[in-house]
């Protein structure tokens, strides 16, 4: 095998396995897409323009509707693109900037998450203190260190992807530019980089984990002290969707990327990403509209407003 370190370009093979039936995959994935990118945009319009959401859980979930766009936008629409055409070449700055973005916006995706269990844990826990503790000055520093902190550790992580040498070829056995397939070719020593990648996983995917379980850990047992049924109910009816939310991402992310090595079975690994990817975007609209009383309150307020325009008109 000739020496290819100096990549130019990858190729992605995608679904090619599905021969001519790859392009039948095209409509229902646009679909799934579109759906996610319009559920997420009516919750970020609903969170800005509805006062009765302007509250620190209803501001997470605004980041987190937004990051669920923007993860969507880094892989969805180029996927979409290599299932029209035969020869799906990505340029190697393009493979870098689309790991970089992708990597960044996932991990501050669970930061969020976690920001998104502290509001729970404040609102149930100590609620005598949670226009203190939950302050909006308190929310925006949450929300800024978990954009920014991942976004600036991934700087090192992708400069050291550039200097690997790549000369078992430059076919990516994926959709996108995922980690374990770009280590599979490279034939550097990439021992140092999987410990790095492992504790960048440690940092913001098990750290986030960590917080989230301990807050609920604390929002259990307060829960549980409440005399009334239909308290407790309403207690933990708050948290549902997030808990919802927690459940399919952490299962996914862990299974992906929190294992040390690059001895994982691609095939499996791209289904998993395919349904962090399409499917959990479309998901999380309806888990949070459909499992928030507020949320469904404010909603259709605004459709019967939209009906009684629509009859004026």
């Amino acid at each position: 095998m000739a020496n290819l370190s100096h990549l130019s370009e990858f190729v992605l093979v995608g679904f090619s396995s599905f021969g001519e039936l790859e392009i039948l995959l095209y409509g229902p994935f646009l679909m799934l897409y579109l759906l996610a990118f319009m559920g997420n945009t009516i919750i970020i319009v609903m969170v800005i323009a509805d006062t009765h959401l302007h509250t620190p859980m209803y501001f997470f979930l605004g980041n987190f509707s937004l990051l669920e766009i923007l993860v969507n936008m880094t892989t969805v629409p180029r996927m979409l693109s290599d299932l029209l055409v035969p020869n799906k070449v990505i340029s190697f700055t393009g493979c870098m900037v689309q790991f970089y973005f992708y990597f960044s916006l996932g991990s501050t995706t669970f930061l969020i998450l976690s920001d998104m269990a502290l509001d729970r844990f404040v609102a149930i826990c100590h609620p005598l203190r949670y226009g203190t503790l939950m302050s909006w000055a308190v929310c925006v520093q949450l929300a800024g260190v978990a954009w920014a902190s991942p976004f600036l550790a991934m700087v090192p992580t992708v400069l050291f992807r550039t200097h690997l040498n790549y000369c078992h070829g430059n076919v990516i056995n994926h959709f996108f530019c995922d980690n374990t397939p770009l280590l599979q070719l490279s034939c550097s020593d990439t021992r140092l980089l999987e410990f790095w990648d492992f504790l960048m996983a440690l940092a913001f995917v098990l750290s986030s984990f960590l917080v989230t379980l301990i807050s609920y850990g604390y929002i259990v047992t307060t829960v549980l002290r409440i005399p009334s049924a239909s308290s407790r109910q309403k207690a933990f009816s708050t948290c549902g969707s997030h808990l919802t939310l927690v459940c399919i991402g952490y299962t996914s992310t862990i299974f992906l990327y929190v294992r040390p090595g690059k001895a994982h079975s691609v095939e499996l690994n791209k289904i998993v990403a395919l349904v962090t990817a399409v499917l959990t975007p479309f998901l999380s609209p309806f888990i949070f509209t459909l499992r928030n009383e507020a949320f469904k309150t404010v909603l259709r307020g605004h459709m019967q407003r939209l009906k009684g325009l629509h009859k004026a008109l």
